[in-house]
This record gives C-alpha cells, sequence and structure tokens, in this order.
C-alpha cells in the first residue's frame, strides 16, 4: 500500500529485547487553499483529495451546493478550489474543528429532517464491515476510519483525522448523488460537537461510532435532531436523541 511505510523500532516482550520492523501510515501536511486566499494546513493521507475538498467545504458551511465550487486543481499534497466568490469572505470563513476551537461559538443549528430508520441489526454488522475494511488501520493501527451507508452502498475511507475521514466519505456521497437525509455515517473515535455539527450541515441524520459521546456532542445532537449511537461493540449500543431512527 502507498500510505503504508516501515520504521525501525526495539521490541519489548516479556523481557525479550530485539530489532524489528513496524508498519506505519503515511500522513502528510495536506494544504488547502480556497480562493488563492484561504489557506489550511491538514495533518491527512494523500488519498481521496477531491472527496475530502469537497466535504470540508460542505461541513464547515463554505458551500451550500456543488455548484458553488467552480474548480478543484489537485498537485501533490495542494488542493486548490475556487468557489463562488459570493460566498463567505476570509473574515467569516471559519473552522469547527478541534483546532479551530469555533464550536463553542455556534448559536444556531438547523434541525435535520428525514425519515430514516435502520434495523439494530444492520448497524452491528455495519461496525464489522467498517473494521474489515480498514486496511492500513489492520496494517498499522495508526487511522480513523468512517463509512457512509447509503441504500445498498457502503464506502468506506480511512485517515490519520477522523474529521478528515469523515469529511472524504461525505464528500464521496456528495459528488455520487446520495441522498444524505436518507444517509447515516458511521465511524471510530469520540462524538464532540465538531463532529456532530458537520453532520447536521448535509443534513445526515444518524451518526454511529463505536466510542462515547461527549456532553457538547450530546447537546448539540439533541439541538439539531440526529441521533447518536455510541459504544457499539459486539451485540450492545447505546442510543441518544431521537431513538425511533433505529428499529428492533
Amino acid at each position: 500500500m502507498e500510505q503504508i511505510a516501515e520504521i525501525n523500532a526495539i521490541n519489548y516482550n516479556d523481557e525479550v529485547i530485539k530489532e524489528v520492523k513496524e508498519r506505519v501510515v503515511k500522513d502528510e501536511t495536506i494544504k488547502l487553499i480556497i480562493n488563492d486566499e484561504i489557506v489550511r494546513n491538514l495533518s491527512a493521507i494523500q488519498d481521496s483529495l477531491e472527496e475530502f475538498a469537497i466535504g470540508y467545504l460542505f461541513n464547515e458551511d463554505i458551500v451550500n451546493s456543488i455548484e458553488d465550487i467552480t474548480n478543484i486543481e489537485i498537485k501533490g499534497t495542494t488542493i486548490r478550489v475556487n468557489i463562488n466568490d459570493k460566498l463567505k469572505s476570509n473574515e467569516t470563513v471559519l473552522c469547527s474543528d478541534s483546532s479551530g476551537g469555533w464550536r463553542t461559538k455556534i448559536k444556531n443549528v438547523k434541525e435535520v429532517e428525514s425519515n430514516l430508520q435502520i434495523n439494530s441489526k444492520e448497524l452491528i454488522s455495519r461496525i464489522e464491515e467498517l473494521k474489515q475494511n480498514a486496511k492500513i488501520w489492520q496494517a498499522t493501527g495508526g487511522t480513523h476510519v468512517a463509512g457512509i451507508v447509503y441504500k445498498n452502498q457502503f464506502i468506506v475511507k480511512e485517515d490519520v483525522s477522523r474529521h478528515v475521514a469523515v469529511d472524504k466519505v461525505i464528500g464521496y456521497g456528495l459528488l455520487h448523488d446520495f441522498d444524505l437525509s436518507n444517509s447515516y455515517v458511521i465511524y471510530s473515535g469520540r462524538i464532540p460537537a465538531d463532529m456532530v455539527i458537520k453532520i447536521i450541515r448535509v443534513g445526515i441524520p444518524l451518526l454511529v461510532s463505536n466510542a462515547a459521546p461527549t456532553n457538547s456532542g450530546y447537546n448539540i445532537a439533541k439541538k439539531g435532531k440526529v441521533t447518536l449511537v455510541g459504544f457499539i461493540r459486539g451485540q450492545r449500543f447505546n442510543i441518544y436523541n431521537n431513538l425511533n431512527r433505529v428499529i428492533f
């Protein structure tokens, strides 16, 4: 795999010490340039960068539709994006992920409207399928993995950042005309407010994880009427908010 490298390490196991080769994920600094004035530098895997760029623009509330994006050019680790000049300026484009610290400033949250219902058995099978498709994680243990489910389609992406992994799957869904109001995202990692906000902005009604929600994530999901499913492990999970979207 191009996204995997080998490094030297010393392994200690039950008082036995030996030199080993360890497989690690190859992360890069990805530069996203919007209209030649807004620059974002993110640590990510150099893969599915078009999907990432589109997902990022939607998830950060920078664009409202695919038509707002006039051009995407990818050269190595640099992504240049042109968007409609009438959209948000450099002063108003803010980042809601953990590096931007903007989540505490969010005052208005749109409510997600959806009639989506998912069987509990499907959620349990999807988390196992997510693990099986996490090839880089299996080889290195160094990535987060996210998937988007729409009808019978299940698209999986990996990255060193859980935010970027989710951006990639949402970007894929937007590129391939998924009805996001009838889709859901399943991923590895905590569920804080900044992650739930991404989901709300694109109108996805259900977010599933093997980990826990934070209080901020729970509260913002409640405002946006998003169903959270956490601690999905084996045959168990917890449901938070809008319980009618999971059927038994």
